[in-house]
């Protein structure tokens, strides 16, 4: 057996062991050392393998899986990529960036050429160590060679990668293969054996403690008021949840993004179901103006979020790791994980430990109700304008798609007007599991993120049913290519749901969309494309529906098999007139007397 083979067999192993259980492949031929490893793997049943001839599409597959695999708690399971030399490792950053900066545990492996070689102008051969800078920590593999003392190293370096990917950011496996690079020989014809530990443990064990467990860094909460507004922005569900069932004991109203919203409504905390859109219709009246604000995750979405911020004088900024959300260095204080367990670890003090946190620091009755009820003046303005306003919008299209969710399914937001109507008007509801690229929110890589949310999350929860997606038609056209499917692929139940406004509807709702430019606004931002999405899934195979009013698109949305798209038109020159009367009339209700 040649090294080339032998390292990639126990490397494979390994990472099984480390609870890899998917893998996205893309073909190539350094890489081929593993892609033989991991089809024997595959074919024995111990992982599920992908393979996508597009690296970029495969990276953001993969990141999808790695994100759905998380999002349920107790998850178990990494997810990997696997390419081959050159340029294929540099199609890769973006879905890498994406999952550092998102916190997303991402293994990317790729092949490389022995160093023997750089630097004589070899075929497909690039710096690769470090070649994400930043972005993602780099265990470099030694050239296999014939001789004994190698498999604790491999194995040991696998482990080593995959605790730093626990932790909840992306690592870069960099493996250089001498030819021959595929397999040959006797199996058996090896200096040493290539076994792992009994009983498929890990070669080396490392134990995380939970974050919820470590004391909280930073200081008490004393300093918070009753009238304090709970912020929770891009994060995970369980982590939100734990955090807001410290404002359902002390009744603080919540705010929440659509990626987060699951884990606050089973808290049993007041969530505002219009909570972004209040903040986004201008100043907040006296009454609902907050004394405090604690701020979960990154809220990426709502310029009334960061607004309130600024003008908040006291803004409590829960950590995850050691980062926190602050782009505006308006933060009073910084603390570390925030549940129940940290408010009785906190109460020391003889004069609290007879009394509850929500009899020592209560919050305000009166302004909750002032929250409840501006909140549901926001829904009532949000059910007026779309019976008033002709369908479709990108509203009415959020609204519907929240509505008929089924409790168990999956959804993946497109990064730029579909997760923002979602936030404006959808429902906020316990049940569906909300997935999005919100960590440098671009739109490549959409399609495939979907479908490898969906996959993740069914193999980490086999309740998980049907999966949908919202994705705006640049965003759809973007990442066209992940519809690309081998016929031995697995394809989950998704529908993709694609707001076809034929162009960059989001730049309407910027500075860039108003009157004074219109001139150049179509050419440089509006970007018409004129693009026959019916076609295009027929060049794919995939179903495609073209929704023509609401009642339809509703019975679109109703459970199927596989992969379909459903195409909604709209009329983008309205875009920037929809939002502005919908924030005129949520400041009319809340600021009436």
């Amino acid at each position: 057996m040649n090294p080339s083979t032998a390292q990639a067999r126990v490397v494979v192993d390994e990472l099984i062991r480390n609870d890899v259980r998917h893998v996205v492949l893309c073909p190539g031929s350094r890489n081929a050392p593993l892609s033989f490893a991991l089809y024997e793997a595959a074919t024995a049943g111990r992982l599920t393998l992908h393979v996508r001839i597009d690296e970029r599409s495969a990276g953001f597959l993969a990141l999808g899986l790695a994100k759905g695999l998380a999002h349920r708690p107790h998850r178990r399971g990494f997810a990997a990529v696997v390419c081959t030399s050159g340029t294929a490792v540099a199609n890769l950053h973006p879905a890498v960036l994406e999952a550092y900066h998102s916190g997303a545990a991402l293994l990317v492996v790729t092949a490389d050429r022995p160093p023997e070689v750089y630097g004589t102008g070899a075929n497909q051969t690039i710096q690769q160590s470090g070649v994400y800078g930043g972005a993602a920590a780099t265990v470099d593999f030694p050239v296999a060679e014939r001789r004994a003392g190698q498999n604790g190293v491999w194995r040991g370096l696998v482990c080593r990668a995959v605790v730093r990917a626990d932790a909840g950011a992306p690592v870069h496996v960099n493996i250089p293969f001498r030819e021959p690079l595929v397999p040959d020989g006797d199996e058996t014809d090896w200096p040493e054996s290539l076994d792992g530990r009994p009983e498929q443990e890990r070669w080396t064990s490392v134990s995380s403690g939970f974050v919820g467990s470590d004391p909280i860094g930073g200081g008490p909460i004393f300093h918070l008021r009753p009238r304090t507004l709970v912020v929770v922005g891009d994060t995970d569900a369980a982590s939100a949840a734990s955090a807001c069932e410290v404002a359902a004991k002390l009744g603080w109203p919540v705010v929440t993004e659509p990626t987060a919203m699951g884990g606050p409504v089973a808290s049993g905390a007041v969530v505002l179901q219009h909570g972004s859109l209040l903040l986004n219709a201008g100043a907040l009246p006296e009454r609902l103006r907050p004394d405090s604000v604690v701020v979960i995750g990154r809220p990426t979405l709502s310029r009334g979020v960061q607004k309130l911020l600024k003008q908040s004088p006291v803004v409590h900024v829960v950590r995850s790791g050691q980062a926190w959300a602050d782009p505006q260095h308006v933060a009073t204080h910084v603390t570390g994980y925030l549940g129940l367990d940290d408010l009785n670890y906190l109460a020391t003090d003889a004069e609290l430990e007879s009394r509850s946190w929500a009899e020592t620091f209560p919050g305000d009755p009166a302004w909750l109700t002032d929250w409840q009820r501006a909140d549901a003046l926001a829904s009532a303005a949000v059910e007026q304008l779309l019976a008033t306003e002709a369908w479709p919008t990108g509203l009415h299209v959020a609204r519907a798609l929240m509505t008929e969710l089924p409790e168990d399914s999956v959804l993946f937001l497109g990064s730029s007007n579909p997760v923002r109507d979602i936030d404006l008007v959808g429902a906020r509801r316990a049940g569906p599991v909300v997935i999005s690229n919100r960590g440098v929110a671009g739109i490549d890589g959409s399609v495939s993120s979907a479908i490898g949310a969906v996959l993740g999350a069914v193999s980490a929860d086999s309740r998980v049913g049907q999966g949908y997606a919202l994705l705006g038609d640049l965003t759809f056209l973007h990442d066209l290519n992940g519809l690309l499917l081998g016929p031995l692929e697995a394809r989950p139940d998704l529908t993709i749901v694609v707001l076809n406004d034929d162009g960059g509807g989001i730049f309407s709702l910027l500075e860039q969309g108003a009157p004074d430019h219109s001139a150049s606004f179509e050419r440089v931002f509006g970007t018409p494309h004129g693009s026959d999405l019916g076609a295009l899934c027929a060049g794919y195979r995939v179903p495609y529906h073209l929704a023509r009013d609401g009642a339809d698109f509703r019975a679109a949305l109703r459970p199927a098999p596989g992969i379909r798209v459903v195409e909604v038109r709209a009329d983008r020159q309205r875009l920037r007139t929809v939002h502005e009367q919908l924030r005129t009339r949520v400041r009319q209700v809340i600021t009436a007397p």
